[in-house]
C-alpha cells in the first residue's frame, strides 16, 4: 500500500462555525508535535457512521498549527454520516486520527500558479496559497461558492492575496468562466484544483480544450460529490450471484468487506485505485466519484473505485474471488 497509517488518540480542542453549514475543528493528537506537512495533506479521522466505526479523510487547512490539526467539515445531509458525527462532538471529545499524508504533486519551479476551489474544496488550497507565495508572488486564487456567506476563509485569503483573490457567488449571478480563465493564463502556468466532481469534469474539459498539458492541472476532489443523488443500490457478485445492498450512508468498499469479500484499499478518497474492482454488468448507471480513472475509462464502465463510487440500480462485479478459495 502507498501509505502506512500511523494512528493516535486525539482530543477535539475547539470548534468554530465558519459559515452556514461549515465548521472548523482543531484536533490535537496525544504527544502532538507541530511539524511541517506537504501541500495538499489530509488526515484520516475515526468516526461513527450509522453506529458503526468508520474512517473519513479531511484536508488540512493552512500550514502547521501549534494548536493541532485544523480541518473544516461541511454538514451534508446526503453524506455517509461522517459530518453528522463530527458535528455532534463537543470540545474535549476523544477520537482517533492518522498522521498527515498527501497525494498532491506540486512543481515548485513554475512561473505562475492558479488555484481554483469550489465550495469546501478551499480547504487544501489555503495552505497551498501560503506555501506558493513564499516561492513567487504570481499566485492567484479563484473561489466559486453558492453564496458569499458560504465563502469560508475568505478574510484570511483576502489578507494574504489581495486582488489576486476572486470570489464567484452563484446567488449574485457570478460565474467562474473556466475556459476564459485557463486560456488567459501565461505559458508554463500550473493549476491546482479542488472541488466537486462536476466542477472537476468541467475544469479538465476546459483545460484540454485550451491545449494545455494534462500534467499541468493537479487536482483533488471529495468522494461525496457525484453526478447522481446518493441512494441505496445493489452489488451482485459474479459467479455466486449473491446480491448485497449498499445503503446510502455506507460505501461499497465497506459493505463488501463486512460481508466477507475482502477488497484491498488505501487512500479511501478515490485517488489511488487500489480498491478498483472489475465491472461485469450494469443495470442502471454508475456514478464514478473517483479521480483515478480517466473520462474514457469511466465511460467504458469496466472498473470502479469501490471506496467512493456509487450507482443507481444494480452493478455486477468480479472481486476475483473463487469458490474453492473461500
Amino acid at each position: 500500500m502507498r501509505f502506512q497509517d500511523n494512528w493516535s488518540p486525539a482530543t477535539l480542542v475547539s470548534t468554530r462555525d465558519l459559515a452556514p453549514g461549515i465548521r472548523e475543528f482543531i484536533l490535537r493528537p496525544d504527544g502532538y508535535v507541530c511539524a511541517p506537512y506537504a501541500v495538499g495533506s489530509h488526515i484520516k479521522v475515526g468516526v461513527l457512521a450509522a453506529g458503526q466505526p468508520d474512517v473519513r479523510s479531511y484536508s488540512l487547512v493552512g500550514e502547521a498549527d501549534l494548536r493541532g490539526y485544523r480541518i473544516a467539515v461541511r454538514f451534508a445531509e446526503d453524506s455517509r454520516g461522517g459530518s453528522r458525527y463530527l458535528w455532534s462532538l463537543q470540545p474535549g471529545a476523544r477520537l482517533d486520527v492518522a498522521s498527515p499524508t498527501s497525494l498532491l504533486q506540486v512543481d515548485w519551479q513554475r512561473p505562475h500558479y492558479c488555484l481554483v476551489a469550489g465550495g469546501i474544496g478551499i480547504t487544501p488550497l489555503v495552505g497551498a496559497a501560503h506555501a506558493l507565495l513564499r516561492k513567487t508572488p504570481n499566485v492567484s486564487l479563484h473561489y466559486a461558492v453558492r453564496s458569499q456567506g458560504e465563502a469560508a476563509y475568505v478574510d484570511e485569503l483576502s489578507a494574504l492575496l489581495g486582488d489576486r483573490l476572486a470570489v464567484y457567488a452563484a446567488d449574485q449571478s457570478q460565474r467562474l468562466d473556466l475556459p476564459g480563465l485557463f486560456s488567459g493564463l501565461p505559458s508554463g502556468a500550473a493549476v491546482l484544483f479542488c472541488g466537486p466532481m462536476r466542477m472537476l469534469d468541467a475544469a479538465r474539459s476546459a483545460w484540454a480544450a485550451c491545449g494545455r498539458a494534462p500534467a499541468d492541472l493537479s487536482y483533488e476532489t471529495f468522494g461525496s460529490s457525484g453526478r447522481l443523488s446518493t441512494e441505496p443500490f445493489k452489488v451482485r457478485l459474479r459467479g455466486s450471484g449473491e446480491e448485497i445492498v449498499v445503503p446510502r450512508d455506507r460505501s461499497m468498499l465497506d459493505v463488501l468487506n463486512v460481508a466477507g469479500h475482502e477488497v484491498m484499499a488505501d487512500c479511501r478518497r478515490g485517488e489511488c485505485g487500489v480498491c478498483a474492482v472489475d465491472v461485469v454488468e450494469v443495470e442502471g448507471e454508475i456514478d464514478h466519484r473517483d479521480v483515478f480513472f480517466s473520462a474514457e475509462q469511466k465511460h467504458d464502465n469496466r472498473k470502479l473505485c469501490a471506496c467512493v463510487s456509487r450507482a443507481h440500480g444494480v452493478v455486477t462485479i468480479d472481486t476475483m474471488e473463487r469458490a474453492d478459495a473461500l
